[in-house]
């Protein structure tokens, strides 16, 4: 089932639960509700929303996350359920234990799905794309080369062509759109990673100690050219401020369709069988991830 991805910015709503709904209040007046199981991510940026401790406690056992944006309207933190997974200690014992060559693999393949991506996201014409696709045939165990960021190089120059663009998530405009995607997506990523009973700090290429989502950050990159793609479509049809309505086209990545393992479907289901597939290396049952393919 595709989960519901819930906004809320335009107007201040108090967050309350009733039989299993959730009820979205203003003044003591309900103007809206939805069923907790429904819900697979609430995204708050507005600073006078108020909740019920029932309504948190409905959204995790739910499996839903809460992501809170700050002052400058981009995501700052993000509330996760505590998986109900009975097998999650051994689970996270072979998330431990995974042999270091292994990681190495893992993360080349997603290196490789990262760079494919990237490169389906130029023109045919361009020269760029068939370069990006050499790259993606040259990714070793680990990427010791670096190509992640050679790739990046070669696709930021020409992702926005003929218009001039440089990559910097300190800027705003475009690359505003960027982040606050990027920012989403990654919740979708921790959020199937907790719900698939691993711990989102134990990365494989990533190992920054006072990062809680290194996993998250090290899944999250074969998805990002999905982001990419969907931000160019809108920047190029007129949306040029990260306001609520620009937001509220962003979110609709959440529901897109994408190809995976062979089969399209809706992004949220394909996000939990990636990581379903990421569980089976780590058990040693394969050596594959199933990773999301561009259709473009």
């Amino acid at each position: 089932m595709i989960k519901q991805t819930v906004e809320i910015s335009a107007e201040p709503v108090h967050l309350a639960s009733r039989m299993g709904q959730l009820v979205f209040q203003r003044k003591d007046k309900v103007v809206g509700q939805t069923a907790c199981e429904d819900v697979g991510m609430v995204v708050v940026d507005h600073p006078q929303t108020t909740y019920t401790h029932q309504a948190l406690s409905q959204l995790a056992a739910s499996d839903a996350v809460l992501v809170i944006c700050g002052d400058n309207h981009m995501p700052i933190a993000m509330m996760l359920p505590l998986a109900d997974h009975t097998q999650i200690v051994w689970r996270v014992h072979d998330q431990i234990e995974l042999a270091k060559p292994m990681r190495k693999q893992l993360w080349r393949q997603l290196v490789v799905a990262k760079i494919f991506n990237q490169a389906m996201n130029l023109p045919e014409e361009y020269p760029a794309r068939s370069a990006l696709l050499a790259m993606s045939r040259r990714v070793k165990s680990g990427d010791p080369e670096n190509l992640e960021a050679q790739a990046a190089k070669t696709y930021w120059s020409n992702w926005l062509w003929p218009e001039e663009f440089r990559r910097d998530s300190d800027q705003e405009g475009v690359n505003s759109f960027l982040n606050y995607g990027y920012a989403i997506v990654r919740a979708a990523v921790a959020r199937a990673i907790v719900s698939a009973g691993l711990m989102p700090c134990l990365g494989l290429h990533h190992c920054n100690r006072s990062n809680h989502f290194c996993l998250a950050d090290d899944l999250i990159e074969p998805w990002r050219p999905f982001v990419d793609d969907r931000v160019r479509e809108m920047w190029r049809a007129g949306y040029d401020t990260l306001n609520q309505p620009a937001k509220a086209e962003l979110l609709k990545l959440l529901e897109m369709s994408v190809m995976l393992g062979g089969e399209k479907g809706p992004l949220m289901v394909a996000m939990h069988r990636f990581v379903g597939s990421l569980v089976r290396c780590y058990s040693g049952e394969s050596k594959t991830l199933e990773v999301p393919v561009s259709c473009s």
